[in-house]
């Protein structure tokens, strides 16, 4: 049994669509829709669509669409009950008592299962860093990392025996199976039996924001490789949606979080007393990184290493980060000659690394400065290449005036007279505006993405007034009472679109609550209907947006919409009529009233 639709309808009106998502991207108004980059694939262009008026999102690009129980379903990986459990803690709703669903509870239970395995094999590395066997862990931490027995308590930190099969025997001791322990990730069976997925490493426990170990990442004692090892993305575990430290540092009084490169500089700032530290998880850092940061602060400073593949860390994380809508710095330490955080605190110590927090340099200056460093400016060409392409980069700040302060700036730090450069700038925008405007019908995202997702191969005039007129019903039902004078839900001749009209204009007296939110939710266990369905229920995005139509626009597209449904459907009809002869004559006359219809509607 699960919630009635009566409360989870409750849920659903309690939280809007457009508050919770923006919680996690960045949401641009356009048109009556929201638009923002999406989090369930890498785009560079917004495609993502948040609809307030029907309360569900969509996106162009990559399909996914839903209401925001499955938002949440999707991007946390929560069962639906824990999607209406937390949304509706967060709109201070108590839900009754009632049994989970079948699936729901055995998802549930399985979770558990796992967070239970992942305490207990964190308790027994722990305690394994104690013992005798563990001392080589126990040294590297103390001596090598100079951690002091505080700071390894806090953190968790452990050992995992050289035995590969030692934390094996111990969990099957606890009574736990072999399937559960292969789903943990800390175990990989094999024909040749089980072997341990971290062994002679020193351990480092992953915990969630709810300080829930998650997963364990491990260094190698020793010259074996990976020197660092990570437990593989399981149930409870996904690399792009955990950063390690997070738990502690949210609760940090500073308003900005520092981004690190690995376990040991986020452990080394906090004993520091630098306790808003977090990094990436032996993962590229990426955009739900970025929008998991985004919860917890608007202000970040990067202090990835100072070698190569600490800068282009910077440079990779810069531009995510700023679509995230993140004030962004830099934390250079280049001059002190310490590759990261972790030496320079232990040769120069916290206050002066507070010093160079508070010097860090805007994200956007530094990239400008490690640009230069690429072009050889004894050679004129090299000088103008780098002009060129520092112009191209300042014309990325879409809003004139953000814009016109970085010209200054990098007018100011380049030296380069500030006249000629706005003038470069401004010649390059025209240029791409020009190519825009040239290429506007064709190179429009949504316009191309419903090309992409949202017609068939076939389909004919009336399938795109099909979905335009449902996802205006859904858009405005007061609209629909007047719609089923003239529509049935067989008018309709796509699969998916006639089943929405018969959600939208079948028989109002069954108590059904009908909202673009409750269809999407009819779709939510069938992922290719469900995307067919955001498509249809989203048309009004490309085609045409109710909030840019005058009342006159709206009635003639409204009528032409239903003419055309209609007329198709009498066509079909009369097609299928065969030898009926008065059905045929009946069907050729309501054809010919159509032009009577257009008044009527029209009226």
């Amino acid at each position: 049994m699960r919630y009635s639709e009566d409360v989870i309808e409750q849920v659903r009106n309690a939280n809007d669509i457009v508050d919770v998502i923006g919680q996690y991207i960045k949401l641009t108004k356009k048109g009556s829709s929201y638009f923002g980059l999406c989090p369930f694939h890498g785009e560079k262009t917004p495609s993502f669509s948040v609809s307030p008026q029907k309360q569900i999102y969509y996106c162009f690009g990559c399909g996914a669409g839903g209401n925001v129980i499955t938002f949440l379903m999707q991007y946390e990986n929560y069962t639906f009950t824990e999607a209406l459990k937390v949304l509706a803690e967060r709109a201070h709703i108590t839900l009754p008592e009632v049994s989970s669903s079948g699936y729901d509870r055995s998802q549930a239970e399985l979770k558990e299962k796992l967070l239970e395995i992942n305490r207990t094999a964190a308790m027994y590395y722990y305690e394994q860093l104690k013992s005798e066997a563990g001392q080589i862990g126990y040294r590297y931490f103390r001596e090598k990392r100079r951690l002091t027995d505080a700071t390894i308590t806090h953190f968790g930190l452990g050992f995992a025996p050289k035995s590969s099969d030692a934390l094996y025997r111990f969990l099957k001791g606890r009574g736990y199976n072999d399937e559960l322990l292969s789903q943990s990730g800390l175990v990989v069976l094999s024909e040749r039996g089980a072997r341990d997925k971290f062994w002679n490493r020193v351990m480092f426990p992953i915990m969630d924001t709810n300080n829930r170990v998650v997963g364990f990442g491990g260094r190698v004692m020793g010259d074996g490789e990976p020197k660092y090892l990570n437990s593989p993305e399981t149930k409870i575990f996904d690399k792009s949606r955990n950063l390690y430290g997070l738990n502690f540092a949210k609760r940090s009084r500073k308003d900005y979080l520092l981004l690190c490169e690995g376990y040991m500089d986020v452990i080394a700032l906090h004993q520091a007393g630098f306790t808003n530290a977090v990094a990436s998880l032996g993962t590229a850092f990426n955009e739900k990184h970025a929008q998991l940061l985004r919860r917890y602060t608007k202000n970040v400073i990067l202090t990835q290493d100072n070698d190569e593949a600490g800068i282009r860390a910077k440079l990779r994380a810069f531009p995510i980060l700023r679509e995230a809508g993140l004030n962004v710095r830099v934390l250079d330490t280049s001059d002190t000659g310490f590759k990261d955080p972790d030496e320079f605190l232990q040769h120069l110590g916290p206050e002066e690394y507070e010093e160079y927090i508070r010097k860090a340099k805007n994200a956007f200056l530094y990239e400008i400065d490690m640009l230069r460093r690429s072009y050889q400016f004894s050679d004129p060409a090299e000088v103008t290449a780098f002009y060129n392409e520092t112009a191209e980069r300042l014309c990325g700040f879409s809003e004139e005036l953000e814009r016109d302060n970085y010209v200054r700036a990098v007018s100011r730090e380049q030296q380069i007279p500030y006249g000629e450069l706005k003038q470069l700038v401004e010649r390059k925008m025209l240029t791409a505006q020009k190519k825009r405007t040239e290429q506007k019908e064709t190179q429009e995202v949504r316009g191309a993405a419903v090309r992409k997702s949202g017609r068939k191969q076939g389909d004919r005039g009336q399938i795109p007034s099909e979905r335009l007129l449902l996802s205006w019903l859904c858009a405005k039902p007061e609209l629909i009472p007047q719609i089923t004078e003239y529509l049935r839900p067989e008018d309709f001749t796509d699969g998916t679109c006639r089943e929405i009209a018969e959600k939208l204009l079948g028989d109002p007296r069954d108590g059904e609550t009908v909202s673009a939110a409750s269809i999407m939710d009819s779709y939510s266990e069938d992922e290719e209907k469900s995307r067919e369905a955001g498509a249809i229920l989203n048309a009004d995005a490309v085609y045409k947006d109710l909030s840019e139509l005058s009342l006159q626009d709206l009635e003639k597209s409204l009528t032409e919409a239903v003419l055309n449904i209609r007329r198709a459907s009498l066509e079909r009809e009369i097609r299928d009529s065969g030898s009926d002869l008065q059905r045929l004559q009946q069907l050729l006359s309501e054809k010919k009233a159509l032009s009577g219809l257009r008044i009527r509607l029209q009226e």
